[in-house]
């Protein structure tokens, strides 16, 4: 049996949404070089909270690639309510499964999306429940 999906060999090898924009209204970044994967990802946010576009910089495994690859797939076109629901395990499902020492890197995606958004709510004024989005200073994978 093989240790990656068809998928997740797919959104490594040819990952989806890769780069930046310049257009952004929302950027999230999550992990740090001692865990060895940082997600940012930029969300381009219409005056409906649609997400217009959406791209993403990852430096890490493969794992932490697909993830992010797959986890901007998933949000695409997506209002931010819908954005906010996406769990790490949708992602993993997604991808047809991760091993079980590569589920941070679904975890990873999943804060970074929520980072994005909260960015995005910060720089338009907009309130929120905090309750939502995880205090990333604090993430027990990356300490």
């Amino acid at each position: 049996m093989a240790l990656y999906s068809e998928k997740v060999m797919d959104h490594f090898l040819n990952p989806r949404n890769v780069g930046t924009l310049e257009n952004a209204n929302g950027v999230g970044e999550v992990g740090n070089a001692k865990c060895g994967d940082i997600m940012k990802i930029y969300l381009d946010i219409d005056e409906n909270q649609i997400i217009r576009d959406v791209k993403f910089e990852t430096f890490g495994c493969g794992s932490a690639i697909a993830s992010s690859s797959m986890a901007t797939e998933l949000i695409k076109g997506q209002p931010l309510s819908e954005a906010l629901t996406l769990t790490n395990k949708a992602v993993t499902e997604a991808l047809g499964g991760l091993p079980a020492h590569k589920i941070h890197c679904s975890v990873l995606a999943e804060e970074a999306i929520k980072s994005a958004v909260k960015n995005y709510y910060d720089n338009e004024g907009i309130e929120y429940d905090k309750s939502l989005f995880p205090d990333c200073s604090s993430c027990e994978h990356c300490h």
